[in-house]
């Protein structure tokens, strides 16, 4: 027995846990988001270099989702049943090396392969990561944990603008910049991987860093939580896939990830096309939006997790983020007002994200919740692929951006509306049957 009071183990073990394991996880993410967008950054120079149209570069860039479906559902249930060390190792290693091979295409063709190859290869890393941190975090302490390991994605944008920026410049060895910037960006993916392997613990059972009794509180803790979700009704993967809250969640995802994607992938281009500015300076402006998401993720993850209310911090961004980009459509001939609202507009889609991802795991456990977090990112993903390709042929056809921000708009405002229709109720009240 321990020694100490329970409430000093459980404080403890929460720190430890969360010192232990979401710097690490988050530096993944970091390397992840880069290799997943660093080809926003590559197009200022790519596609002049190989004659890309914006809608050969918006497929290509959103094609990577395609790819990125395919092992959502697996991969997850290999986190849960099998080894999550081993499947994300496997995924970094694999990630990387496609990520070097961008770098060498020179067809439109070559580039949608590369692209869709380096989707596959990191499938499951995201929604695995998700599933894993159950396994460590409480559903009291989850919305914050997820918002820590997300900050990834702004911080990604932040450092990896200006960093792409400068990798840009460089020629060498008959490379331009845009390919340098493929290829050392990969490298760090590989040797991650491999550190992934002696470095994370599947299990706190399993965890030598992690003393006894604060092993013995967090093992309990979770599997409390577990039998208070199937006391209220036990779903198998099939129900769980099937329910009304889950494929309403995974609508929610596809529209977020639409107006995400379709404005990560585009903005620099709009940034430059619209003030003319040197790319070294778009990179450096690109990254403004993302500081303030930062800051918003984390705020909002807290507020999440303080008053134990998920739906209307997952909806509140949508609506804010719709109302900012509204405003910097009718801002289009003053490029700086403009940036203030597109600011405005990243902060507010990005911090939906933690207080999202806390709800499959509410209502459901185990493989259950897995394999709907596997779902739930894999067909919501597709917004990744559809967002970037359908801005690229609004703005072929129309000759501007406007049309294709007014889709983006339309998308973030019903995910704002769908996130309300969901029937979830705080942790350990019953839930309402499909």
């Amino acid at each position: 027995m321990s020694l100490l009071p329970l409430s000093d183990v459980a404080q403890s073990a929460r720190r430890r846990i969360g010192r232990r394991l979401l710097p690490f996880l988050w530096l993944l993410y970091v390397i992840a988001f880069l290799d997943r967008v660093n080809v926003a950054y590559a197009a200022l120079q790519m596609s002049h270099d190989l004659n890309f149209s914006e809608r050969v570069f918006g497929f290509g860039a959103g094609v990577f989702f395609l790819g990125y479906v395919l092992l959502q559902i697996p991969g997850t249930l290999i986190v849960e049943r099998w080894s999550a060390r081993r499947w994300i190792a496997r995924i970094m290693i694999a990630w990387g090396i496609f990520t070097v091979f961008i770098g060498l295409v020179h067809t439109a063709h070559q580039f949608y392969a590369a692209r869709f190859l380096l989707g596959a290869a990191e499938a499951g890393f995201f929604p695995g990561i998700l599933v894993y941190l159950t396994h460590w975090f409480r559903h009291e302490d989850r919305a914050m944990a997820i918002a820590a390991f997300m900050t990834a994605i702004p911080v990604s944008n932040i450092f990896g603008s200006p960093l792409a920026g400068q990798i840009l410049k460089l020629q060498g060895y008959g490379l331009e910049g845009w390919r340098w910037l493929f290829i050392l960006e990969g490298v760090p993916a590989v040797i991650l991987g491999v550190l992934t392997l002696f470095y994370l613990t599947d299990w706190p059972g399993q965890a030598s860093w992690l003393p006894k009794e604060e092993s013995d509180w967090i093992t309990a803790e979770l599997d409390c939580e577990k039998r208070g979700k199937t006391a209220q009704r036990s779903f198998t993967i099939w129900q769980a896939l099937r329910y009304r809250d889950v494929i309403l969640l995974t609508a929610v995802y596809f529209m977020g990830s639409t107006g995400i994607y379709g404005f990560i992938i585009w903005f620099p281009t709009i940034l430059k096309r619209a003030s003319g500015l040197s790319t070294t300076a778009v990179t450096f402006l690109v990254a403004l939006p993302y500081a303030v998401a930062l800051i918003a993720m984390l705020l909002n993850g807290w507020h999440s997790d303080r008053t134990q209310e998920r739906r209307w911090h997952t909806a509140v961004p949508f609506f804010f983020g719709g109302a900012s980009l509204i405003l910097a459509i009718a801002s289009v001939p003053h490029i700086w007002t403009q940036l203030v609202f597109f600011v405005i507009f990243a902060a507010c889609v990005h911090s939906y994200q933690p207080p999202f991802w806390a709800l499959p795991t509410t209502i459901l456990s185990e493989s259950a919740a897995a394999a709907s977090v596997g779902l739930i990112n894999s067909i919501g993903s597709l917004g990744g692929f559809v967002g970037p390709f359908v801005m690229g042929y609004l703005v072929t056809r129309a000759g501007s951006f406007v049309s294709g921000l007014a889709w983006l708009l339309a998308n973030l405002l019903l995910a704002g509306i769908l996130i309300l229709c969901i029937r979830i109720r705080r942790a350990g009240s019953a839930i309402a049957p499909a």
